[in-house]
C-alpha cells in the first residue's frame, strides 16, 4: 500500500469516555430524593399494619381498604399545592415542608385511638406524601447535569424503594408485640426519618431553575458551576434557562435584569400556566400531556401498589397461612424492588428510556398473566399441584415486580420530570403526580372488592390486560428523551405554537415585502 493510500485511510478514534458523575450535583440528588421514602414506608407498613390494626380496631375489610387506599387520594391535594408552593417558597423549603407535614401525619397515625383520627392522620399523611413525591424529581431534574440526568432523576424511586423494605421489616420487626401495640408502633416509626430529612435538606442550594425566574441570576450560575461537568456546560445551562424565562440574549446580568425577571415573576409562578397546561394547549404541549398522563396512569393502573399493600393477602391465597410467615414473605417483596431497580438507575443514561420502558411493560404483562393464570388453576387442582401452582404464583409476583422496579417504576419519573418545558414544569408535574396518586388510590382502594367479585386471579388478569395495552402506548407515543438538555427535549415534540407563529408572521412579511417591491417598480 502506498503511503498516500495509508495517509487516506482514517485513524481509528478512540470512543469518548464519559464524563465522571458530578458529586455535588449526586449530593443534591440523594438528598432531594430522601423524601420518596416516606412514600414507600408507607405504603408498605400498611401491608402488615392492616392485619393488627382489623383485630385492634373492630374494623371491617372496607373500612381497612378505604384507610389503605385513601392516602393516594389525599396526596393529590399535596401534589397539586406543592405546584404552586414549589413557584413561591422555592423547590428546597417545599421539601422541608413536606418533612414537616408528613412528621405530623406520622404521629397522629401512631397515636390515633380510633379509626376516626386515623383518617385524620392519614389526610395529613397524604398531603406530605403528595408534596415530596411532586418536588423531588423537579428539582433533582433541574439540578443534575445533561450527561448524568437519568441517572440522579431516578433516585426518587431508588428510595421508595427503599421506604417500601423499611415498611416490610417494621411490620415484620413489630410483629410478635400486643396487638394494640404491634401497628402504633409501625407507624410511629415513620415519624423519624422526616425530622432527618428536614434538617437534611437545608444544606441543599435552590434551584438554578427558580433563582433565574426570581432574578437571582448570580446565584444560579455558583449553583449551576457547582452542579455541572465544566464551566462551558454552566453558562451554556444558564443561557438556556435565560432565554426560556425570557431574558434576552447578550443583556447583562445587571440589576436592570433582575429587574424584568422579578417584574414578570408573576407570570412565571404560576398565573396562565394552568390555562396553557388544560383549557388552551398548543400541540407540543398536548403531545406531552398525552405522553406524561398516560405514562403516569400505567405506572399504576397496572395494580403494581395492590401487590406491594396486600401482599400477605396474596401469599395467604398462595398457600402461606401464617402472618409471621408472610409478613416475612413479603419482605421479599420489597428487597426484590430494592435489588432490581439499580438496573434501571445505572442503563438510563447508556441505553435510554424507551427501551426500558417497553422491556419493563412487556415483562410485566407476561408475569401478571402468568401470576393470574397459575392463582385461577389452585382452585381447581388437588392439594399437591395446588402447592406447586402455589410456587409459581409467588415467582411471577416477585417477577412482576423486578419488571417494574427495572423499568417502569422509576423511568415514568424521569421521563415526566424532563418533557415539559420550564415555564410548565411545576405545574404539569403536579397533575402527572396527582393522577398517579388518584389511580393508586382507585386501585388499592378496589383490590379487596374487585377481588371479591371477580377473585384475585380475575384482577390480576385485567392487570395483565391493563399492562399489555400500556406497552403498545409507550411504543408508538413516547420519544426517547436520552442526551437532550430539558430546554431541548420539549423540541421532541413539536413545534411550539409561539415558533409557529414567528414563521407564519415572517412568512407574511416576506410576502407583504415583495408585493411592495412590486407595486414599487410597476410604478
Amino acid at each position: 500500500m502506498s503511503t498516500d493510500a495509508a495517509e487516506a485511510v482514517p485513524a481509528a478514534v478512540a470512543p469518548a469516555k464519559r464524563a465522571p458523575i458530578n458529586k455535588y450535583a449526586f449530593a443534591c440528588a440523594l438528598l432531594a430524593s430522601m423524601n420518596s421514602v416516606l412514600l414507600g414506608y408507607d405504603i408498605s407498613v400498611m401491608s402488615g399494619a392492616q392485619l393488627f390494626m382489623k383485630e385492634d380496631l373492630k374494623i371491617t375489610d372496607t373500612q381497612i381498604e378505604i384507610l389503605a387506599g385513601v392516602i393516594n387520594i389525599y396526596s393529590l391535594f399535596g401534589s397539586l399545592a406543592a405546584g404552586v408552593t414549589s413557584d413561591w417558597l422555592g423547590r428546597r423549603y417545599t421539601m422541608v415542608l413536606a418533612a414537616a407535614i408528613f412528621f405530623t401525619g406520622a404521629l397522629l397515625m401512631g397515636l390515633a385511638p380510633d379509626y376516626a383520627i386515623l383518617m385524620v392522620g392519614r389526610f395529613v399523611a397524604g398531603i406530605g406524601v403528595g408534596f415530596a413525591l411532586m418536588i423531588a424529581p423537579v428539582y433533582t431534574a433541574e439540578v443534575a447535569p445533561t450527561s448524568a440526568r437519568g441517572f440522579l432523576t431516578s433516585f426518587p424511586e431508588v428510595f421508595n424503594n427503599f421506604g417500601i423494605l423499611l415498611g416490610y421489616v417494621s411490620n415484620f420487626a413489630f410483629a410478635r408485640l400486643p396487638v394494640h401495640l404491634s401497628w402504633r408502633a409501625m407507624f410511629l416509626v415513620g415519624a423519624v426519618p422526616p425530622v432527618f430529612l428536614g434538617v437534611a435538606v437545608l444544606a441543599m442550594p435552590e434551584s438554578p431553575r427558580w433563582l433565574v425566574m426570581r432574578g437571582r441570576i448570580d446565584d444560579a450560575r455558583r449553583v449551576l458551576r457547582k452542579t455541572s461537568d465544566s464551566d462551558d456546560e454552566a453558562e451554556a445551562r444558564l443561557l438556556d434557562i435565560k432565554k426560556v424565562v425570557g431574558i434576552p440574549e447578550g443583556v447583562s446580568d445587571a440589576d436592570d435584569v433582575a429587574a424584568i425577571v422579578r417584574a414578570g415573576s408573576n407570570n412565571k409562578s404560576g398565573d396562565g400556566v394552568w390555562k396553557e397546561l388544560l383549557v388552551n394547549p398548543s400541540r407540543p404541549v398536548r403531545r406531552m400531556l398525552v405522553a406524561g398522563l398516560g405514562l403516569m396512569f400505567i405506572q399504576q393502573a397496572t395494580g403494581v401498589d395492590c401487590v406491594v399493600m396486600y401482599s400477605p393477602r396474596v401469599f395467604e391465597r398462595a398457600g402461606i397461612k401464617s402472618k409471621t410467615n408472610s409478613l416475612g414473605a413479603s419482605m421479599a417483596v420489597g428487597a426484590c424492588k430494592t435489588f432490581f431497580i439499580p438496573i434501571s438507575t445505572l442503563l438510563l443514561d447508556r441505553i435510554g428510556r424507551r427501551p426500558l420502558l417497553l422491556a419493563s411493560g412487556g415483562g410485566m404483562a407476561i408475569f401478571l398473566f402468568t401470576l393470574a393464570t397459575s392463582l385461577h388453576m389452585m382452585d381447581r387442582r388437588p392439594e399437591g399441584e395446588a402447592a406447586a401452582l402455589g410456587a409459581v404464583s409467588i415467582a411471577a409476583m416477585l417477577s412482576f415486580v423486578a419488571s417494574f422496579a427495572s423499568g417502569l417504576g422509576p423511568v415514568a419519573w424521569v421521563y415526566c420530570s424532563e418533557i415539559y418545558p420550564l415555564r410548565l414544569r411545576a405545574q404539569a408535574a403536579a397533575i402527572g403526580t396527582g393522577l398517579n396518586r388518584i389511580m393508586s388510590g382507585a386501585t388499592t382502594m378496589s383490590f379487596l372488592s374487585l377481588s371479591n367479585s371477580i377473585t384475585i386471579a380475575g384482577s390480576f388478569y385485567l392487570y395483565a390486560c391493563i399492562a399489555a395495552a400500556g406497552w403498545v402506548f409507550m411504543y408508538f407515543f413516547l420519544p426517547e428523551t436520552m442526551g437532550k438538555s430539558l430546554e431541548d427535549t420539549a423540541k421532541l415534540f413539536g413545534k411550539d405554537a409561539d415558533d409557529e407563529d414567528a414563521v407564519a408572521a415572517g412568512r407574511h412579511e416576506r410576502k407583504k415585502s415583495s408585493s411592495t417591491e412590486l407595486v414599487t417598480a410597476q410604478h
